[in-house]
């Protein structure tokens, strides 16, 4: 396993589970960008445990279950694809490098798992 794969996969893991905390908890940051992109604020604890559950996958495809790992990476690159896409259609762009980056790296983690 190499240590790019283990570290880009372990933030990205890291990352979307403190983001999903932050949406179960209704961050405020969390409730003001969704209203201003649109979301109904019903819809966040769905997508905490998308993200919650793309941590998850990640961290156990770290562990021995790679294609649970490269599911997970693969979910979290639809995801955020759908995420971007939401801001775009908003166009709200003064938030729409979060989202990117969260796409970034789950990008990578796919990346790196198929090469691995």
């Amino acid at each position: 396993m190499s240590t790019a794969y283990v570290v880009v996969t372990a933030v990205t893991a890291l990352a979307n589970a403190g983001i999903a905390v932050a949406d179960l908890s209704k961050a405020p940051f969390v409730l003001a960008n969704s209203a201003e992109v649109g979301l109904a604020r019903a819809w966040l604890p769905g997508l905490a445990a998308l993200k919650a559950a793309g941590a998850a996958g990640l961290l156990l495809g770290l562990v021995g279950v790679p294609v649970l790992g490269l599911a997970a990476a693969a979910g979290l690159v639809l995801f955020f694809v759908g995420a971007v896409a939401v801001h775009v259609r908003a166009r709200v762009y003064r938030t729409i490098a979060f989202p990117c980056g969260y796409l970034v790296l789950a990008v990578a983690s796919l990346v790196l798992a198929v090469a691995r």
